[in-house]
């Protein structure tokens, strides 16, 4: 049945990046080749009572061009970050939404992927009725708390009539909904998703529940920059962050047919469950493993055929450690050659929307022919052993890609892309 439905090519036409270390495709390519960090001391709220003070916020970003000013109080930061990459998405696919015939708006879905969605809309909320301040809270406080409606917001913006939809399972939200996107386009009930990932969970409430965790770094608050960390033996945990990564997805003839350019295709996905814990990772390795041999099974390639890998290095002892783990069982011998990086070490960790932002700064380095390098590995960690491309980028040609993600609740999703170049 997989052969059936992968007759449907599904293709990259379009891409919208707003990100910590730059707003825009261009300024966000040249950033990850360069290796230029966007973590700074946490701006959108006072930190200096709590032991995180660094996140990876996204700067230089004017909210009301995207939402009027009336409107504000009504929405989360998610929704402006999602219509400011979603509309360059467009932009850069050549397709007017607003202008498409009905048939076609309805052909057109919205498929997004948000590990907390509005999280941070829905604190203020909470803090305004414990304050008894009720005249400020608004109105929508209920619709615009509620996950789903950020594809609505996306859908209604631009007049697209075809499935609205949001996946939410954790750091693998944008990655499942990239997967579920394909198959919608593979089945014939899309011609076209837009899809990808937004989250904005800088808020204090938010930091200080990860706080209690243990998962964020407390250690690099005087130098930002380096604080986000993966594969290095000295790291502590992850730096939290915020940004939007937006791609037009389109069935193959489709777009061959409007002379649409072609960024890239999706050619593979699988998705697994350890059933193991709400937030560990077995040591073994073998379900996230598991999930980038289905990808790799349906993209048709082998362990020598991929050329990349944006790993999800989260910069947390556990999770790189079984990362690294996993592509050595997936790739056998050939883990050892294959150059990977972490993107999380130069933007820091933007949750659900991290799957995303994975398969943009690996679209970069398909059209660059140059991997972006895994900053801040210092102290290489003897269990993390593969090539991470540290500190400095490197000329590749890459024909095939894995895109790797690993979730709260056990999860891990791949998609391998395919160069069209």
């Amino acid at each position: 049945m997989m052969r059936d439905t992968a007759k449907r090519r599904v293709m990259i036409t379009g891409m919208g990046v707003v990100s910590p270390n730059g707003n825009g495709n261009s300024a966000f390519s040249e950033a990850i080749l360069a290796g230029k960090s966007g973590v700074r001391r946490i701006s959108r709220f006072d930190p200096s009572e709590i032991p995180v003070q660094i996140a990876g916020e996204v700067r230089d970003f004017d909210e009301l061009d995207w939402v009027e000013k009336r409107e504000r109080k009504h929405v989360s930061r998610v929704l402006p970050l999602a219509l400011a990459a979603a509309s360059e998405a467009f932009r850069e696919g050549g397709i007017d939404p607003i202008s498409l015939p009905l048939e076609e708006k309805r052909r057109c879905g919205v498929i997004l992927g948000s590990g907390g969605g509005s999280q941070e809309f829905t604190e203020e909320q909470y803090r305004l009725f414990f304050q008894q301040q009720y005249k400020s809270m608004s109105l929508f406080c209920v619709p615009t708390g509620v996950m789903g409606t950020l594809s609505s917001e996306l859908s209604v913006r631009f007049g697209l009539r075809g499935a609205s939809h949001m996946i939410t399972t954790g750091c693998t939200s944008s990655t499942d909904a990239f997967g579920y996107s394909v198959r919608q386009i593979q089945s014939g009930r899309l011609d076209m998703v837009l899809s990808g990932g937004a989250d904005a969970p800088i808020a204090l409430g938010i930091v200080k529940g990860f706080i209690l965790m243990k998962i964020l770094t407390e250690s690099w608050n005087d130098a930002p920059e380096r604080g986000s960390r993966p594969f290095s033996a000295d790291r502590d945990g992850f730096v939290l962050a915020e940004g939007a990564w937006m791609f037009l997805l389109e069935e193959y003839e489709h777009a061959l047919a409007r002379g649409a350019k072609m960024l890239a295709e999706v050619c593979g996905y699988g998705s697994t469950c350890e059933a193991f814990h709400r937030v560990r990772l077995q040591e073994c390795g073998e379900e996230p493993a598991r999930a980038i041999a289905l990808a790799m099974k349906e993209a048709g390639i082998s362990a020598e055929d991929v050329d990349y890998v944006n790993l999800h290095g989260t910069s947390t002892q556990l999770n790189d450690r079984i990362e690294t783990r996993a592509l050595k069982l997936a790739l056998g011998e050939a883990a050892a050659r294959v150059p990977m990086s972490g993107l999380k070490s130069q933007i820091g960790h933007p949750q659900g929307a991290c799957g995303a932002a994975g398969v943009a700064a690996t679209i970069v380095a398909m059209q660059n022919g140059q991997i972006p390098p895994t900053i801040n590995l210092d102290n290489p960690d003897p269990e993390c052993d593969l090539d991470y491309v540290p500190d400095v980028g490197r000329k590749q040609t890459i024909e095939h890609a894995i895109c790797n993600c690993i979730a709260f609740g056990s999860k891990n999703s791949t998609l391998v892309l395919r160069s069209v170049a």
